[in-house]
């Protein structure tokens, strides 16, 4: 990243987003790729969610649709005239893609439930033979057609084996963008037939940086906490600066902190305002620190020894993120969901073995 400070300004979403910050090692290795012919038909990018996976998919398939850069080249000795994956955001190829209009690529991603009002849980396979059929079409620029599948470990089963088929025999001139942050959810055929490029997350000074440029009102105090909370995300900070994540975080731990026993007349308060309909972020919100909570508790008993104890507090996570997971698709009772949470870390944490 640049030492001059980063201009202010709204963070874009990543099909618009023309800046790509803490992973300049990988864009230069697909740039080395593209360049030599080796690009190929498949690449998963894995990592955190929230550092840059989605924004490097979509600035390499602007640079493919681009031909390269729109005549970047090589200079005299060899090497890229320009470096990196850069398209100008005022050329045509950056402006159809940040509208969603470019022809020749396709976006597939968990679809909006007009039943539920909210996003679907998981990508199906109706949504993946969207693909097929694209693929089958000619390129209508003449070039290369880019398809990113972006929360790809959202896929079910049979869209994980519909999409495994077009793995199977790719069309030539055709690149396939996997965007995934539990890579290991997805079929290890899909994994083994793409080139796996697992992003780092960011440094803190970046997230504080980035912060810094989309919150510049931001109290110090609490920018340094969303730091630690996000963990090098700079999606993740951005979600706890904009819904109290902080002041959620802290409830939270008073909450567990509460001993011998929870308080149930709080935790029942605590479970009914995030319970509401008109609650979803926070709803959310504590999704994620709940399990970031167990997650930290793991690694303290595995840096402590205590491997026995670190995977307790692991399946715990696990289990707690099915109940939540299964709340969603079932649609059962939020309150319910939450506080079956909070007492199944206190009877671990009653119960150390």
């Amino acid at each position: 990243m640049s030492d001059q400070p980063l201009a202010p300004g709204p963070m874009l979403a990543p099909r618009a987003n023309p800046d790509l910050v803490g992973h300049e090692a990988a864009e230069a290795t697909l740039r080395q790729l593209f360049d030599s012919g080796r690009l190929p038909h498949a690449l998963l990018l894995s990592g955190p969610r929230g550092i840059g996976k989605a924004t490097l998919a979509f600035r390499l398939a602007r640079f493919v649709l681009s031909g390269g850069g729109e005549g970047g080249g090589l200079d005299m000795f060899g090497a890229p005239a320009e470096p990196g994956l850069a398209v100008s955001p005022e050329s045509g190829v950056f402006r159809r893609v940040a509208a969603g209009g470019h022809a020749d690529l396709l976006t597939v991603e968990r679809a909006f439930d007009p039943r539920r009002k909210r996003l679907r849980s998981e990508i199906v396979v109706a949504d993946v033979r969207e693909i097929g059929a694209f693929l089958h079409l000619t390129a209508a620029e003449g070039g290369w057609r880019v398809v990113i599948v972006d929360g790809a470990d959202a896929m079910n089963r049979n869209a994980g084996n519909a999409l495994l088929k077009i793995l199977e025999e790719p069309p030539r001139r055709t690149v396939l963008l996997l965007v995934a942050h539990s890579p290991g959810l997805l079929l290890p055929t899909i994994r083994s037939r793409c080139r796996q490029m697992k992003l780092s997350p960011l440094p803190g000074a970046t997230v504080r940086a980035l912060l810094a440029r989309y919150c510049p009102d931001l109290d110090d105090g609490v920018a340094a906490s969303i730091v630690d909370l996000a963990e090098g995300s700079i999606g993740r900070a951005l979600e706890l600066a904009g819904s109290g994540g902080v002041e959620l975080y802290q409830a939270m731990v008073a909450m567990l902190a509460r001993r011998p026993r929870l308080d149930p007349l709080a935790l029942h308060g605590f479970a009914d305002k995030l319970a509401r309909a008109d609650a979803e972020d926070s709803y959310r919100g504590l999704e994620e620190l709940l399990g970031q909570h167990l997650a930290r508790q793991a690694v303290v008993a595995a840096r402590a020894g205590q491997r026995g104890e670190a995977a307790r507090w692991a399946r715990l996570r696990d289990d707690i993120g099915n109940d939540f997971t299964r709340a969603d698709g079932l649609n059962l009772d939020r309150k319910q969901t939450i506080l079956s949470a909070f007492f199944a870390i206190e009877r671990a944490a009653d119960n150390p073995r």
